[in-house]
């Protein structure tokens, strides 16, 4: 009996501990960069609000009505992408909902899209992105979305972007620097996918191999001399190839691109 009570011990300490080393690593995030959250705050074309669920920016001006909820990167600081997603909504006039994952990790966050689009109310049709495997979930969340969505009881359903069960439909997904792992090519969604030629991560060729799991009215754009990094400000990524951009030119890029997709 004491043997038994001794093994026990041992496997609940090296559960313990795979438990206390898995939180370490998840908290460990790719901190943003100081100067360029302080530029996108001091924006005054922009309104940045910060909730427990996710971080709202608002266009001051020429709002149209839209908004994106984006899905930061595995392990990213939500406040790295404040400078380039001011500039998407000051571009497009789209009110943007940066989420605040679970754990630091998109795959742990089971919440459903209603959680960050009731932090922008004002907000009347809603795409879904994000960056890196942020972009992978949201694939997942607009497919989702989308389902728990569908008419029920006949031919009369929500109008577009209204659910049935309380969740908002998706009009479209954007990727940046990311790719789906699931299938929406029959989804009817709008979709942009931004990539950068010098990705070294979420690579040309795989952006490539992953495009017919999209609409065939999918819209592609590269961006010349962007990393994987570039669509945040967080510093250099392991395994990432090399910028030779300015952040504020991709930011007016990636801005200009987003304008351009949503009209």
């Amino acid at each position: 009996m004491a043997r038994l009570v001794r093994i026990l011990a041992a496997v609940v300490a090296v559960l313990a501990l795979l438990v206390v080393v898995f939180l370490v690593y998840a908290h460990t995030v790719m901190q943003g960069e100081r100067p360029a959250a302080l530029a996108a705050w001091r924006d005054e074309s922009v309104e940045i609000t910060s909730h427990d669920a996710g971080i709202v920016i608002e266009p001051v001006e020429g709002a149209t009505g839209a908004g994106l909820v984006f899905i930061p990167g595995a392990k990213v600081d939500p406040y790295a992408y404040l400078y380039k997603l001011s500039g998407v909504a000051e571009a497009s006039g789209l009110t943007v909902v940066i989420t605040k994952p679970t754990l630091n990790l998109a795959f742990f966050d089971q919440r459903p899209l209603s959680t960050f689009t009731s932090l922008a109310p004002e907000v009347d049709d809603w795409y879904v992105g994000g960056h890196s495997l942020g972009g992978v979930r949201a694939c997942q969340l607009a497919d989702g979305a989308a389902e728990a969505s569908e008419p029920i009881g006949g031919p009369s359903g929500p109008e577009p972007g209204e659910g049935v069960r309380g969740e908002p439909r998706p009009v479209g997904l954007m990727l940046f620097g990311s790719y789906c792992a699931n299938d929406l090519s029959e989804s009817g969604l709008e979709v942009l996918s931004i990539s950068g030629a010098n990705d070294g991560l979420s690579t040309p060729s795989k952006i490539a191999a992953a495009a017919p799991l999209l609409p065939a009215g999918a819209r592609f754009d590269e961006l010349e001399g962007v990393n994987h990094a570039d669509f945040g400000d967080y510093g250099a990524q392991p395994g990432d190839g090399e910028s030779t951009r300015d952040d504020a030119d991709v930011r007016d890029g990636i801005g200009a691109i987003v304008a351009g997709f949503v009209g």
